[in-house]
């Protein structure tokens, strides 16, 4: 089964991640030299509450278990930094430098061509060179099950979801919520229907922004107008107007995020049925531990996350687990341990080649 491609969605940038800032660094007493690991993100910034985020977690869960290494990021303000921020740290002589998105692929692979013997990491790509460690994510797999649980969810007969831009990383997404929703139509004999995204034509609604709270908004308000009552943003921070605007209409309609759980990550739980998580904090983690203790990172096939590894999963259904079905519930576990085996097949053409 092919697998996946990910996402290049940013979020919310925080202010105190100007472009060079590095968090306070480690003060550890352990011995030995010392291994920096240096992350760049993308435009979404540090506190998009989604990759960029969920990378910078995965850094310092290493960081507190190897007390030799040490962590900084710097945050890019537009896609041309990307190439002088990587730079800045092959001249900074950091050990592992890590980019996130996949936007940044095209910087990476040049700059990891011009530097062969740095070793580099890349989140939601995969560019050809041996020095780039690619960390994967098949977000249709869990997107399926999101998209299952919306169809079991509605009370109108209509879900909807919208993206960031028309990218692999974020169709991925959409192409399984869509997949998901026809699953339970021809089991249960019903009609939801999908607003936003048609995975046959590929065409949908879109934010054409990663940022704008007030562009999520007014996409989901569209589709609320429409009848969908739970929408799946693919927008980063952009999603966090359809989220806030879900909270504030009492129940007329609720969400399901993306990458992170969004109980953990927003404000807006009470309005987040579940999320399709991207297990990024521990791909990075174990990535930078390895490299850290000396070990190879394989450019190929480097790291995919699926269902099967708990690389992507469907969150706990926080606030709404006792609004979601016991039925629905086994059901979708099912749907997990049938796809996991391989006996249902989740396609989609954004999954990598």
């Amino acid at each position: 089964m092919r697998i996946a491609s990910m996402l290049a969605v940013g979020g919310l940038v925080l202010t105190a991640a100007a472009c060079g800032d590095a968090p306070e660094e480690n003060n550890n007493a352990g011995g030995g030299e010392k291994y920096n690991a240096c992350m760049v993100t993308d435009v979404g910034g540090i506190d998009d509450k989604s990759f960029n985020t969920s990378a910078w977690a995965g850094l310092e869960a290493a960081k507190a278990e190897n007390s030799n290494i040490e962590t900084k990021y710097t945050a890019s303000k537009a896609e041309a930094d990307y190439e002088v921020n990587l730079t800045q740290y092959v001249n900074q002589d950091c050990d592992f430098i890590l980019a996130v998105g996949g936007l940044m692929g095209t910087a990476t692979e040049k700059i990891a061509k011009a530097n062969p013997d740095q070793q580099f990491g890349i989140v939601d790509a995969k560019v050809e060179s041996t020095n780039v460690y690619p960390m994967q994510f098949d977000t249709a797999q869990a997107g399926f099950l999101a998209g299952y649980l919306a169809a079991g969810m509605t009370k109108t007969n209509a879900v909807g979801t919208y993206g960031g831009l028309p990218i692999p990383p974020v169709t991925i997404f959409m192409d399984g919520y869509a997949d998901g929703v026809a699953y339970y139509n021809q089991a249960k004999g019903k009609n939801v229907r999908v607003l936003g995204w048609d995975k046959a034509t590929q065409k949908g609604s879109f934010t054409n922004d990663f940022v704008k709270q007030d562009e999520g908004k007014k996409v989901s308000d569209a589709l609320v107008a429409q009848g969908a009552d739970i929408i799946m943003p693919v927008a980063g921070g952009a999603g966090l107007g359809t989220t806030g605007a879900a909270k504030a209409s009492g129940g007329k309609y609720n969400t399901i995020w993306v990458d992170v759980d969004g109980c953990k990550s927003t404000p807006d739980c009470p309005a987040i049925i579940s999320t399709v998580v991207k297990n990024i904090p521990d791909a990075v983690k174990e990535a930078v531990l390895k490299a850290a203790n000396g070990e190879k990172l394989e450019a190929d096939p480097g790291f995919l996350g699926t269902l099967a590894n708990n690389g992507v999963s469907l969150a706990p259904y926080n606030e709404f687990d006792s609004k979601v079905p016991a039925e629905l519930k086994a059901e979708i576990d099912k749907l997990k341990a049938d796809i996991s085996a391989g006996t249902v097949k989740v396609e989609s053409a954004a999954q990598p080649k």
